[in-house]
């Protein structure tokens, strides 16, 4: 691990934030920290991360300005419920979007990728494994490009754009972003450990991007292309495709 300059302090939800100036990922050292018993819930953030990642293996450019954060806590549920907590964070994401760009710019893309006036300005990554004490761990990883887009992209990687080019005054710094982000998140797990998962995908639907449209899903071992209808119980992306059968996305990207 590459780490200095730790810090301690806790957000406006009350929850403890650790504050990295350099790490190699606060995946990595949620990891470690859950391993090690830590229960949570703690939010790690780091100014610069050496091997952060996003999905699917991918590597993730925090850049200068922008947030590195990831939310660790533990959960009796079982891993696929656990795994909900991804629809939870983007919907508090897409609050911390919809308080500093301009109304109407905010959308969701399925399952949890924060779209600003239809480009990528933030990713979630969700990790977990078994406590020691029971239950699982959980490790919600957030970036959200605050003051730049990242400049290293594939030619498979969505279209991305930053806070900074929606708004007419300076981006949030990190950690004011930070704060913004654990109230919504906080107030959206309520949700969800209240009302359940149905209330969680209502609200997502809500704010999704490109139902009733078109779209190709790039699984591990297949491409389809058909009309997203919508989320299943579980979370799920509901694909019509053209023989009118119905296909279930549990995992993979989809491009609009």
């Amino acid at each position: 691990m590459s780490a200095s300059a730790v810090a301690a302090s806790s957000t406006g939800a009350g929850v403890p934030i650790v504050v990295f100036d350099e790490i190699d990922s606060t995946n990595a050292e949620a990891r470690r920290r859950a391993e090690g018993g830590d229960v949570g819930p703690v939010w790690l953030t780091a100014g610069r991360q050496s091997a952060g990642r996003g999905r699917r293996g991918r590597s993730w450019e925090t850049g200068e300005g922008n947030l590195a954060a990831t939310y660790l806590f533990t959960t009796p549920r079982p891993p696929a419920e656990a795994a909900q907590i991804s629809f939870v964070a983007a919907l508090a994401v897409a609050e911390l979007a919809n308080a500093f760009a301009p109304p109407g710019l905010v959308s969701l893309k399925w399952p949890n990728d924060t779209l600003l006036a239809g480009r990528k300005a933030a990713g979630i990554l969700v990790e977990s494994g078994p406590f020691s004490a029971g239950g699982l761990w959980v490790a919600v990883g957030i970036g959200v490009n605050l003051a730049r887009a990242p400049t290293m992209l594939t030619a498979s990687a969505p279209a991305a754009t930053a806070f900074a080019q929606h708004m007419r005054g300076p981006p949030p710094k990190p950690l004011e972003a930070l704060d913004v982000l654990s109230r919504a998140l906080e107030r959206w797990r309520g949700v969800w450990e209240s009302a359940g998962f149905a209330s969680i995908a209502q609200a997502w639907t809500a704010r999704a991007h490109g139902l009733g449209e078109r779209c190709t899903a790039r699984l591990s071992a297949e491409t389809i292309e058909g009309i997203a209808e919508g989320l299943d119980a579980d979370g799920a992306l509901r694909l019509r495709t053209a023989d009118g059968s119905v296909r279930r996305i549990t995992a993979g990207d989809v491009f609009f």
